[in-house]
């Protein structure tokens, strides 16, 4: 709750002070007097946009700060430290450049920091919030925090997540199809070229080498023949010559004993030239001039040739290509099977997303019967016994062929309806026209609502709009049954609400100097019945309403 609320130079506020105290606290005072600008104060506080006229004319900067005690540690982040045990001090500094500051316990932080408090802290409801009834998207987020479904809400939009990621995941295959089909057949066309061809690292050279040498035969031929001739097969060869040599030599030998050696050498000779005319002559029948093979090895090459314009300037790399194509093929053929398993994923999950759904929807049912329940007991208490509340429920089917019905929120939506007075068929709150009536059903939801945690501020901006009479007493009853859980801060016009408040703050405005000051003064217990007084018959004061004055707040001293 608030202890401690400070406000320098904002509006016609230069500095105002408000030791704020649990249970229920009321801001009184002429209409224009500034009781609002606290409330704009409180929003500046927690986070609301800022513009630079809302700071007091001749001033550089506005400052809001307020200390807030803590009654449920729980309720706040683990990491928060809270200052003298349980307190937090929060201030923020606004500029007339439109710039501003914020700080948590003297630290200065983000503006979402703040705001991210504010929301744990305080719920402030103003004349307009009943929109929040006329919205029908607040009305499935209340009863599913009624319902404290907040868990079993994340598991459904995890779900339904992951069915509308497969979707797409499938969507996406599915539309790379006819081109994966294409890269196929084109793959399947390269690696049947390729394969075809037979290549071997290396073939290229050894095809250019004999291609050479056939297309340079008949030199070759005659120059083979001649060194046949000349070492084998002529009379004069040099065979027949060594022969010869052999022999003489070997008659020397008969004389000479170490010419022995000598004669060894001529035979090895002899045998080295016979394995050379040998070699010579298999050369000459192996590349005899052949027009064929010379065209096969011309086709050959010419394929080579083909094949490394497309695929790569070697064999070598050709085959790593090859071997490349191989596998994306693999991948590609993959991608049918890929698709078939993300079917069965697709329907695995969004039947598990179905299941979650129809446990969320049995929880909101359950919880939604007990709601109605409440919400008439509430209303009864505003002066609305008559009145007759439900949830209508709108069953969605969700489905695998449109996404788009596979929602976070789960397989419903819902709407409050009411019958305010007897007779009256049940109608959407967006067809209540009564602003009372809509401020007391608001009254009804912010008791239920998750702000019912013991601590929090709740703070009402004449919610009395649009009421009086009797009503107006059973909602400053309802207001200080509020009070006993909570701290409760409102600004009424009405004496009935006003007279039931524990702590009063009169908000006046007054002009110096032609500068207009807002001020605000704590009332004391004897100063009650005036202010009350002045509710009821405005500025002309009269013994009777003072007297009518005196007599609410004795009714209300035994309430409080």
């Amino acid at each position: 709750m608030i202890r401690y609320l400070r406000i320098k130079n904002l509006a016609t506020i230069e500095d105002l002070e408000l030791e704020l105290e649990s249970g229920f606290t009321i801001l009184t005072g002429e209409t224009g007097a500034g009781k609002s600008i606290i409330i704009d104060a409180l929003k500046l506080l927690l986070g609301e946009k800022a513009q630079a006229d809302l700071i007091r004319t001749g001033k550089d900067e506005a400052s809001i700060e307020a200390v807030f005690e803590v009654q449920d540690r729980k309720s706040l982040p683990e990491d928060l430290e809270l200052e003298n045990g349980n307190q937090l001090f929060l201030q923020r500094i606004i500029s007339s450049q439109g710039l501003s500051k914020s700080y948590l316990n003297g630290l200065l932080v983000p503006l979402k920091k703040l705001k991210e408090l504010g929301e744990l802290l305080i719920d402030i409801y103003g004349q307009n919030d009943h929109i929040f009834l006329l919205d029908t998207s607040n009305h499935l987020k209340f009863l599913d925090d009624f319902a404290e479904a907040a868990e079993l809400k994340e598991k459904v939009r995890q779900a339904a997540s992951r069915v509308r990621a497969l979707i797409r995941q499938r969507e996406e295959l599915t539309a790379r199809q006819k081109e994966r089909a294409q890269r196929l057949d084109f793959i399947n066309f390269q690696v049947k070229e390729i394969e075809q061809a037979g290549l071997r690292p290396g073939e290229d050279e050894e095809l250019l080498q004999e291609r050479a040498i056939l297309k340079n035969s008949e030199k070759i031929a005659i120059l083979v023949n001649q060194a046949i001739d000349i070492s084998y097969e002529s009379e004069e060869s040099l065979v027949a010559g060594l022969k010869r040599v052999e022999n003489i030599v070997s008659e020397l030998q008969g004389f000479f004993p170490e010419l022995e050696g000598s004669r060894l050498q001529l035979a090895d000779f002899n045998i080295y030239l016979k394995e050379l005319a040998g070699n010579l002559i298999d050369l000459r029948d192996r590349y005899a001039p052949s027009p064929e093979r010379l065209e096969e090895i011309e086709e050959r090459l010419s394929l080579i040739e083909k094949l490394k314009r497309k695929y790569g300037p070697s064999i070598e790399e050709i085959l790593a290509h090859l071997e490349n194509i191989r596998k994306e093929k693999e991948e590609l053929e993959k991608s049918e099977e890929k698709l078939s398993d993300l079917e069965r994923e697709i329907k695995t999950a969004f039947e598990d997303y179905r299941k979650l759904c129809s446990r969320l929807s049995r929880l909101r049912q359950e919880r939604a019967v007990e709601l109605e329940q409440l919400i008439v007991k509430e209303l009864a208490q505003l002066a609305m016994s008559k009145a007759r509340f439900k949830v209508e429920f709108r069953p969605l089917s969700p489905s695998l062929e449109n996404p788009s019905t596979i929602r976070d929120l789960g397989a419903e939506e819902l709407e409050f309806i009411l019958s305010p007075n007897p007779g009256e068929e049940l109608r959407p709150l967006r067809r209540i026209a009564s602003g009372g009536e809509l401020s007391r059903i608001m009254l009804a939801f912010k008791s239920l609502g998750k702000e019912a945690e013991k601590g929090r501020t709740l703070i009402f901006d004449e919610i009395d709009s649009g009421i009086g009479g009797k009503t107006a007493d059973f909602v400053a009853r309802k207001l200080q049954q509020l009070a006993r859980r909570h701290q409760v801060l409102c600004i009424t016009h009405l004496p009935q609400i006003a007279s039931a408040a524990s702590h009063h703050f009169r908000i006046e405005k007054k002009t110096e100097k032609d500068r207009t000051f807002t001020l605000v003064k704590k009332l004391r217990d004897r100063d009650r019945p005036e202010e009350i007084a002045r509710l009821i018959a405005g500025t002309r004061l009269t013994e009777a309403s003072l007297q009518m004055a005196r007599e609410l707040l004795e009714q209300n001293a035994g309430r409080n």
